[in-house]
């Protein structure tokens, strides 16, 4: 019985953007902020786009509502990724090794700090500091794995 194989290899485009903030902690931090912001501000435009198709309805007022939530969706997302980054380059050099470690204590405070900025019950602020820590490791861990 013939068989056939798709071989190939599929990669997918590369944006770099450097901005030299004159410190390297500084230069991942912003790096992750810009990088996630994006997506983040992206997957926002493209909701509202579905919904806007979907209802056939497309207005100033509407434009302008998704063009806010786009600016709030990239700030929040870029700044809780650009904070995780910069706290992970930073453990890894004060620690002086790169391993599961970094990624555990920058997704533990990057959880402590958001959540605190946004809430004063302290049970729920250690909580999202283990949530952060947790979902960071395990996340360093697959990509060993890959």
């Amino acid at each position: 019985m013939p068989r056939s194989r798709l071989s190939g290899s599929f990669s997918t485009p590369r944006v770099d953007v450097v901005i030299d903030m004159g410190n390297p902690v500084l230069n991942v931090a912003v790096d992750g902020f810009i990088k996630i912001g994006a997506v983040a501000a992206t997957r926002a435009a493209a909701e509202d786009a579905y919904h806007s198709a979907k209802s056939g309805n497309m207005s100033f007022d509407k434009l302008e509502h998704s063009f806010k939530k786009m600016c709030k969706e990239g700030a929040y997302w870029g700044t809780a990724a650009g904070l995780y980054a910069g706290i992970e380059y930073g453990a890894m050099k004060v620690r002086g090794t790169r391993d599961w470690k970094n990624a555990m204590i920058g997704g533990a405070m990057t959880g402590l700090v958001i959540s605190a900025a946004s809430s004063h019950d302290r049970d729920k602020v250690i909580m999202d500091a283990i949530t952060g820590g947790a979902i960071a490791t395990a996340a360093e861990f697959l990509n060993y794995l890959t």
